[in-house]
C-alpha cells in the first residue's frame, strides 16, 4: 500500500512479494548511484528521508525505505537513458481537471512538423486521454494504475521501452491527477511542470507545497474563465514564490490559445539547453 495515501501500485507489490531485485528496465554498462543528479539546480523536493511518522511498525519503515530507494535508483535509470539520447521528459502534474489533455492535445497540433512530441499517458482507468492525444498527432503509450493515484520509475521505464522515443525529441509524462503523492515520485524526469487552472482556488500552493516546491514551471490555465471565478492570479504568484521561489510561472488558455507561446518557448529552450 502507498504510504502517503493507501494506493497500491506496481513497486510496492514488487517489494511485498520481495522480488525488488529483478527490475533492470533500461539497460546500462555504467554504475548507478543515487547522486540524484536531476539535470538542474534543485531537489524537487525529493528530501526522501523515508521516516514517514505515519508508519505503524518497523517492517512498514523499512519496506518503505526499500520501495522508495529503489524507485529512484531506476528514475535515475531513466534519467540517464533519455539524457544519452538528448531527450527532454517533462513530468506534467496536476488535480484532475486541471487540462493537462487539453494542453497536450493544443501542443500536438500546434508545434506538429516543428517539434517532436511524444505522450506517457497516466490514469487509473480507461485510455480516453490517450485517444484525444493520438488523435492530434503525438505517439502515445497509456498506462493504468488500478487504485494506484501516481506513476513511478518503473511504470515510466517500461513505457520508454515501447514507446522508444527518438533523439532529440520530447517526451511528456502526463501523471495521474493528484496534487499529493506523485510529487514523492522521481520518474527521472528533466523538469517538473504543475499546471493549477483559475478553477480550483488561489490557495493551492498554499495546501500542497510540497507539489509546488518540486517544480520548475507552474502553468496557470484555463485563464479564458477568469471573469467568471473567484482566482486571484497575483496573489496566487505570491504563494507559489513561498513554497516554490526558483519556479518560473507562466498562464495560459489551451482553449483559447492565449498565453500558449510562452509554454512552446519553454519546451524548446528546454531542448535546446546542454544536458548536464
Amino acid at each position: 500500500m502507498c504510504a502517503t495515501c493507501g494506493c497500491t501500485d506496481d513497486l510496492r507489490e514488487m517489494g511485498e512479494r520481495g522480488d525488488l531485485g529483478e527490475l533492470d528496465l533500461l539497460s546500462h554498462d555504467h554504475d548507478h548511484g543515487h547522486d540524484h543528479d536531476h539535470g538542474h539546480d534543485h531537489d524537487h523536493g525529493h528530501d526522501h528521508d523515508h521516516g514517514h511518522e505515519h508508519a505503524h511498525d518497523g517492517r512498514t519503515v523499512t519496506l518503505q525505505q526499500k520501495i522508495l530507494a529503489k524507485n529512484d535508483d531506476l528514475a535515475q535509470r531513466n534519467r540517464e537513458w533519455l539524457r544519452d539520447r538528448g531527450i527532454l521528459a517533462v513530468n506534467l502534474m496536476s488535480s484532475p481537471g486541471s487540462g493537462k489533455t487539453t494542453l497536450l492535445e493544443r501542443t500536438s497540433q500546434d508545434l506538429a512538423g516543428k517539434l517532436a512530441l511524444s505522450v506517457i499517458e497516466g490514469d487509473q482507468e480507461t485510455a480516453l486521454d490517450a485517444d484525444r492525444i493520438r488523435s492530434a498527432g503525438s505517439e502515445v503509450v497509456q498506462i493504468n494504475t488500478g487504485s494506484g493515484c501516481h506513476l513511478d520509475a518503473a511504470m515510466v521505464a517500461r513505457a520508454l521501452r515501447t514507446l522508444d522515443p527518438p533523439a532529440g525529441s520530447a517526451v511528456v509524462i502526463e501523471n495521474v491527477g493528484n496534487l499529493v503523492c506523485p510529487a514523492l515520485f522521481d520518474l527521472g524526469e528533466t523538469a517538473r511542470v504543475v499546471l493549477a487552472s483559475v478553477t480550483e482556488g488561489t490557495d493551492k500552493p498554499l495546501k500542497y507545497p510540497q507539489m509546488f516546491r518540486s517544480a520548475d514551471l507552474v502553468v496557470i490555465t484555463k485563464t479564458d474563465l477568469v471573469p467568471y471565478v473567484n482566482f486571484d492570479v497575483a496573489q496566487f504568484g505570491e504563494y507559489v514564490g513561498q513554497v516554490g521561489p526558483r519556479a518560473m510561472m507562466i498562464s495560459l488558455s489551451a482553449v483559447t490559445g492565449s498565453g500558449t507561446g510562452s509554454w512552446y518557448d519553454w519546451l524548446t529552450s528546454m531542448i535546446a539547453a546542454p544536458a548536464h
